[in-house]
């Protein structure tokens, strides 16, 4: 075992060398999908050992996110279809959610953190605590920013944009025909939830899924993807090495 660990760690080390001076992306979104399977896997009864465990992994995941230089981070945690789960593990869920983001946000971490997608679909408490956990984190810099999607789902993000952009139009006093002939998909984008920040130039998805299910559809026209089988508490720093070092490979295409 502890031969087969030194081996590892020189091949890590490798794959992290070789990443030196290549291409890397500046915002990584990643599905973490897997964490129920894992946990049976695992011989857990409850689910929610493996949600425990995927939510470890994420702090380990942004760290490893610091030690390459990507400064967002979009990490997909509940989507909006999870909220018909049954309550005996929806609510831990939520819970196990909350107390992440309250310890992403603690004094001591570098982290800026955002909320993504509609949480005012949340019952109060666990609404107010996240919103609360990720302002105290507004001025921070010194790690990269970490975009939590919470009861988001791309559908519904894209919806909400029009709305709110309708709105500001209403306002404003225009018509629908008025609005008609004004609109352009950068006055959408302008509503979208992450307004401001770059589209997300990798995608990576766990669980060996190979589909989107609705992450970040607006943003990822352009993004490159990369699957793997394993379940998301699998999923090791050199599995994370190994997506950016086949994304420094890609030659990007915008259709132009």
């Amino acid at each position: 075992m502890a031969f087969r660990d030194l081996l590892y760690k020189v091949y890590e080390k490798r794959l992290a060398d070789k990443l030196v001076g290549r291409p890397l992306p500046a915002h990584v979104g990643v599905m973490v999908d897997g964490n129920r399977r894992w946990a049976k896997d695992m011989g857990f009864v409850n689910p929610n050992d493996g949600h425990r465990e995927g939510a470890e992994h994420i702090k380990r995941l942004v760290r490893w996110c610091d030690e390459v230089g990507i400064g967002h981070v979009t990490v997909w945690l509940l989507s909006t279809e999870n909220m018909t789960r049954p309550a005996a593990e929806l609510d831990p869920l939520l819970q196990i959610i909350e107390d992440l983001t309250v310890e992403l946000a603690a004094d001591d971490q570098p982290w800026q953190l955002r909320t993504v997608g509609a949480l005012d679909l949340l019952p109060a408490h666990h609404a107010t605590t996240i919103k609360d956990a990720a302002e105290r984190t507004r001025d921070r810099s010194g790690g990269a920013v970490i975009n939590l999607a919470i009861c988001y789902g791309g559908h519904r993000e894209i919806a909400d944009a029009v709305r709110s952009l309708l709105q500001e139009y209403a306002r404003g006093g225009k018509t629908i025909d008025e609005v008609a002939e004004l609109i352009e998909e950068g006055h959408i984008a302008e509503h979208l939830y992450l307004h401001g920040q770059p589209a997300p130039d990798l995608l990576i998805r766990t669980s060996g899924e190979q589909r989107l299910s609705g992450f970040l559809l607006w943003q990822s026209a352009y993004s490159e993807f990369y699957f793997c089988d394993m379940n998301w508490p699998d999923f090791r720093r050199v599995d994370f090495l190994r997506a950016l070092r086949s994304y420094s490979t890609r030659q990007r295409r915008y259709g132009g």
